[in-house]
């Protein structure tokens, strides 16, 4: 197959994908987004934790 076909089934995809709009489900994003607050506030402290370990290493150099 030569690069003219291919890169035409390239934009053809790509054109699909742009204009492609699938329904929006509202409630099932809320819920998601809901779950993903709490999650942040863990990796938040996870983060802090790490922060103080590394910073007690690069005061010893």
């Amino acid at each position: 197959m030569g690069r003219g076909r291919q890169k035409a089934k390239h934009t053809k995809v790509a054109r699909e994908l742009k204009y492609y709009s699938p329904e929006t489900n509202y409630a099932e994003l809320e819920q998601e987004l809901k779950k993903s607050e709490s999650g942040v506030a863990i990796q938040s402290r996870a983060s802090d934790d790490d922060d103080e370990r590394y910073a007690n290493w690069s005061d010893d150099r």
